[in-house]
């Protein structure tokens, strides 16, 4: 098969726009005539510095970043930043810990100190996860592992109210926040089961309190895809390969009064992780990202990426939420209109624009009418439409780079499957 006969809707890596992959192909080879290719090119030098701020540029004029917040291209993808958000919250808590017992209590002795701050480790440091799907619970798992299970704090686990399932996001009422959380940590749209937030919790909304908790936002699978009400987080990321690039690189939008840290002596005294330097959100800013070598291919080609969204949408990501909506619509009204056929996963309140994730139901015997449907989808010209191996099923991902034709090829074979 050529490219152009294939509509492909894998979960990620996810396709690229064929336009700027011919323009990363030329240079790779050759970048504007310097007789190297961009993966050549020193990290350090003019041409991959003017790629990288151009690159963190749009990013920001895309998603309106206010200018009080840090654009920072790591390593690690979002799995990484499972880790560095829990170094980096702990470590930001602890210096700001460290700065208000020393306004209170004037100059003490580090020993004094730090007791006082072991005081409040013990009795305040609480990270919370609002557990939704597959990727927030490994991100809780991973709290765990690194802090110990007496500093995490499951707040709300969806699995309990959808019998034993992902699927559904529990009622902000129901939540079991820590009574002052450092951290409330969500994944703004589950991959692997289709749930996204339809909206930024109320609860967690600021309040200009000192004591409000960091929120941080993991959004890997739907960044670019609609507008984020950035100022609510204190952190975000997301990896770049679903819809910004290809796998390599991996944002972070941090406020910039968070980049601060505690010194690794008063860590190892609480006894809490010092941060790896490679995972260290204050070191990474100080470098501009380039503290070690940051691979420019793959900040270019997201670059591109968002030129040619700057280009397309002149109302940049809400241009780009319409034309989400719009096709995820398209293909939930039509699997929506077969309910003998096909039977979607997620409660409809929260079925993810970017994953849409259902079974085939027709005949009875689910693994068969499955196995039938993905090879006609094969056949067609529709390709990556396997559902995840811990859950099976189909899932279709309406990643920004599927064009609408691309969602109404879907359909007409949804339709056709269905009729047949």
């Amino acid at each position: 098969m050529k490219r152009e006969d294939i509509t492909y809707m894998g979960a990620g890596p996810a396709a690229l726009p064929t336009d700027v992959l011919a323009q990363a192909a030329e240079a790779l080879q050759n970048y504007e005539q310097t007789g190297l290719g961009i993966a050549e090119h020193s990290h350090r030098s003019e041409i991959a510095n003017n790629i990288l701020n151009t690159m963190k540029a749009n990013l920001a004029s895309f998603l309106d970043v206010p200018d009080n917040y840090e654009i920072l291209m790591m390593q690690g993808g979002g799995s990484g930043q499972f880790d560095a958000t829990v170094y980096n919250v702990v470590s930001i808590w602890v210096e700001k810990q460290r700065q208000k017992i020393l306004k209170d209590l004037g100059e003490i002795s580090e020993d004094d100190l730090v007791k006082e701050l072991r005081k409040k480790v013990e009795s305040d440091l609480r990270l919370d996860y609002l557990v939704t799907g597959s990727w927030s619970s490994k991100a809780s798992q991973e709290a765990i592992r690194l802090l110990g299970p007496e500093y995490v704090n499951i707040a709300s686990d969806a699995r309990k109210i959808n019998d034993g399932k992902f699927g559904k996001i529990a009622d902000e009422s129901t939540w079991k926040l820590s009574p002052k959380p450092t951290m409330v940590y969500m994944c703004d749209n589950e991959t692997v089961d289709g749930v996204e937030y339809p909206q930024f919790p109320k609860i967690l909304e600021p309040t200009g309190s000192e004591d409000q908790p960091f929120v941080v936002g993991d959004f890997s699978s739907n960044i670019l895809s609609r507008r984020i009400p950035v100022k609510n987080y204190s952190i975000l990321f997301f990896g770049a390969q679903k819809n910004l690039g290809c796998a390599g690189v991996t944002g972070v939008i941090i406020r910039k009064e968070l980049l601060i840290s505690s010194t690794p002596a008063i860590l190892r005294k609480l006894g809490l992780p010092v941060t790896p330097t490679i995972l260290d959100y204050g070191v990474t800013a100080k470098n501009n990202s380039l503290y070690n070598t940051l691979p420019i291919f793959d900040v270019y080609l997201a670059g591109q990426v968002l030129k040619k969204l700057i280009a397309t949408f002149p109302d940049k990501v809400d241009g780009q939420q319409a034309e989400a909506q719009k096709k995820a619509d398209l293909i939930y009204a039509t699997v929506d209109a077969y309910p003998d056929v096909y039977r979607v996963v997620p409660d409809k309140s929260v079925r993810s624009r970017m994953n849409v994730c259902f079974r085939v139901i027709k005949g009875g015997n689910v693994d068969e009418a499955e196995k039938t449907f993905l090879k006609g989808s094969v056949e067609r010209g529709l390709t990556g439409l396997k559902g995840h191996r811990s859950v099976g099923g189909i899932r279709a991902s309406n990643y920004n780079a599927v064009p609408v034709s691309g969602a109404e090829k879907l359909v007409a074979y949804l339709k056709e499957y269905a009729q047949a």
